[in-house]
C-alpha cells in the first residue's frame, strides 16, 4: 500500500536530487568554462614563447651583449670617478692639515709675543694670559675636530653621491 504522504516524500527526493543534479551540473559547466579560460591564456603564453623563441631571443641577446658593454663602461667610469675623488679627498686633507698647523702656529706665535711683551711690564697679567693661551689651544683643537668631523662627512657624502649615480646608471641599463 502507499501513501500519500509516501508518494510526497518520493517527490521531493526526487525533486531535490534533480535540483542537487541541476546544481553539480550548473557547478562542472563553470570549472569547464574557466578550464578553458586557462587554457586560453596557457596557449596564448605558448605562442607568445615560441615567438620569443623564434624572434624575440636574438633580439634580447644583441641588448644583453649592448647592457654588457654599458656595465663594463660605467665599472670603467666608477673606477675614475673613485681615483679622482679619492686624489682629492687626500688632496683636501693634506690642505686642511697644513692650514690647522699654520693656524695653530700663528696662534702660538701671537700668544708668545704678546707674553713676552707685557711679562716685565705686566707681572700680574702672566696667569691671565696663560690662561687665554690654554682657551685658544682649545677652541683650535675644537676647530680641528669640527674640521676633521667635516671633512669625514663630506667624505662620506661623496662616497653615498658616487654609489647612487653609479645605482642611478645601473638601474636605467637595466630598463
Amino acid at each position: 500500500v502507499v501513501t500519500r504522504d509516501y508518494v510526497e516524500e518520493l517527490l521531493k527526493e526526487m525533486w531535490q536530487y534533480a535540483r542537487d543534479n541541476e546544481q553539480l551540473l550548473q557547478e562542472l559547466r563553470s570549472q569547464i568554462e574557466e578550464t578553458e579560460q586557462k587554457i586560453s591564456v596557457k596557449q596564448s603564453e605558448r605562442d607568445r614563447l615560441l615567438e620569443y623563441q623564434n624572434v624575440g631571443s636574438k633580439i634580447q641577446i644583441q641588448r644583453i651583449e649592448n647592457l654588457e658593454k654599458d656595465i663594463q663602461e660605467v665599472k670603467d667610469e666608477l673606477n675614475r670617478a673613485k681615483e679622482h675623488y679619492s686624489n682629492a679627498l687626500k688632496s683636501l686633507k693634506e690642505e686642511h692639515a697644513r692650514l690647522v698647523e699654520k693656524h695653530a702656529q700663528s696662534s702660538h706665535e701671537q700668544a708668545l709675543e704678546n707674553a713676552v711683551r707685557y711679562l716685565d711690564k705686566f707681572s700680574c697679567r702672566e696667569i691671565e694670559e696663560n690662561e687665554w693661551l690654554k682657551e685658544e689651544v682649545k677652541m683650535c683643537q675644537k676647530e680641528v675636530n669640527d674640521l676633521k668631523a667635516s671633512v669625514q662627512l663630506l667624505e662620506e657624502e661623496n662616497v653615498g653621491l658616487v654609489t647612487k649615480l653609479i645605482e642611478g646608471r645601473l638601474q636605467n641599463l637595466r630598463v
